[in-house]
């Protein structure tokens, strides 16, 4: 006779679990302001495929907590959502929504995928991973049908297969001459510049709404910040003859009425903040250059203490929600 064991959710999964209902009931908001707007026919299907994925990852983790009687995360809700304001992005902007968050998505249900064990929980961050994978797709491909994607830097192809014979070369230490970038480094730096740009666009259209003078300027430190990275990424590419990639900033409308909450666009800008410092580690790990890496090191700092601002806005203002904890043993213990 089999005997089917049942296991409670591991705190990795419980913390998978939170961090996606918390993530797609922003992202909820955010699909409702666009499909409110839209007038494109081939971009709506898009949008509203990408709200229809958010609310059934909502439900389905409403049920598993349910059945294992943990409390539903609040999340964000119409509350912070205000439809009768005029639209803040120009309508090809959720594409680009869709293709960088899709992006993001697909690195972090891959890494939560990997981590949890229990069946249902891997069934489900495996459709999670599958359906974000289809709106990844189907984004390039529209975004390459409206001329909105813009490639990396091409370069001639190899015509042989080469080994590194002096490492110090292949380092490129800052007084030595500097070999080529590589692939993997010039890789690192679009996609870097490419994230960045897409912040610069939302902060753009953020800053321009938001009344509250301390979040206004948290906001316009964090432009800042992305115009940084971009200056620095560009500047390196054009001195290695490869133009840079320019983008032009024209996603936004001249509307000053918010539709998001104050609460939802801080939670939404620390997000991706913290997503940054992922990108960047990732990037000093692949880049072989000294001088390169060097650089992105000095980003780090910076990146780090805006996010602190973030979260401490965040607290001072009661908006920021907490996961599920371990218990205070001494606090139990009445220490």
């Amino acid at each position: 006779m089999d005997t089917k064991h049942t296991v409670g959710l591991s705190s990795t999964e419980i913390a998978g679990l939170w961090a996606t209902y918390i993530n797609d009931s922003l992202s909820i908001c955010l699909t409702k302001h666009f499909l409110h707007h839209s007038n494109n026919e081939d971009i709506k299907p898009l949008i509203k495929r990408t709200l229809d994925l958010s609310n059934k990852h909502i439900e389905e983790i409403k049920s598993i907590f349910e059945k294992e009687n943990i409390p539903i995360p609040k999340g964000f809700s119409d509350e912070d959502l205000n439809l009768s304001a005029p639209p803040l992005f120009f309508d090809l902007f959720p594409v680009s929504y869709t293709y960088g968050m899709s992006r993001m998505g697909l690195t972090n249900y891959g890494m939560l995928l990997s981590n949890v064990a229990r069946e249902d929980i891997r069934t489900f961050f495996s459709k999670c991973l599958t359906s974000t994978l289809d709106l990844y797709n189907t984004s390039v491909n529209l975004m390459l049908s409206k001329g909105i994607y813009d490639r990396p830097s091409m370069i001639p192809y190899p015509d042989k297969v080469e080994f590194v014979k002096e490492k110090e070369t292949f380092l490129s230490k800052w007084f030595e001459k500097k070999r080529p970038l590589n692939v993997l480094e010039l890789s690192e730096m679009f996609f870097n510049i490419e994230r960045n740009y897409f912040g610069l666009v939302l902060l753009t259209g953020f800053i321009q709404v938001v009344k509250d003078e301390q979040i206004q300027k948290f906001l316009t430190k964090g432009k800042e910040l992305a115009m940084k990275q971009i200056k620095f990424l560009n500047q390196t590419l054009i001195n290695e003859d490869l133009l840079g990639t320019i983008m032009m900033n024209s996603e936004v409308s001249t509307s000053t009425s918010s539709p998001f909450s104050e609460k939802l666009i801080m939670n939404l800008v620390t997000m991706l903040n913290t997503q940054g410092i992922t990108y960047i580690g990732h990037a000093i790990a692949t880049s072989a250059r000294v001088d390169l890496s060097t650089e992105y090191l000095k980003l780090i700092p910076e990146i780090l203490q805006y996010g602190k601002d973030g979260t401490d806005i965040l607290i001072e203002r009661g908006w920021k929600e907490e996961p599920p904890h371990a218990p205070n043993r001494q606090e139990l213990a009445g220490n």
